[in-house]
């Protein structure tokens, strides 16, 4: 079964969208007088971009919560391998507007972050 984890534990409610960006990091790239590029791969990391729909109060506080530490473990399926992955990564600017206020109670709708593979 396919479930988006961190730290071992299943984000639920499950986000409304999810997006693996495969990225080459560089230490160098260069191109020669003929414009051909020449790069200095050194490694090839995942960022998944994640964006929730309607969440209550403590659902979004438990989501927050779960990508707070400064490194986090993240289990999701990579669309490369085709199966799930497993790696070290940290989250970026986390984006949480207010829906609506239904009887004087807040919901957050659009929560939305990046995870960072270290």
């Amino acid at each position: 079964m396919y479930s988006l984890k961190i730290s071992g534990t299943v984000v639920n409610p499950a986000p409304q969208t999810m997006q693996v960006t495969i990225q080459d990091i560089d230490a160098k790239a260069t191109r020669d007088a003929q414009g051909l590029l020449h790069r200095d791969r050194v490694a090839t990391k995942r960022k998944i971009t994640l964006a929730f729909g309607a969440l209550t109060v403590p659902e979004c506080a438990k989501i927050l919560g779960a990508v707070k530490s400064e490194f986090f473990i993240v289990d999701y399926l990579d669309p490369q391998d085709g199966n799930m992955r497993s790696g070290t990564f940290y989250v970026g600017d986390r984006t949480t507007p207010v829906y609506s206020f239904v009887d004087s109670v807040p919901v957050w709708k659009g929560l939305s972050f990046d995870l960072i593979e270290q």
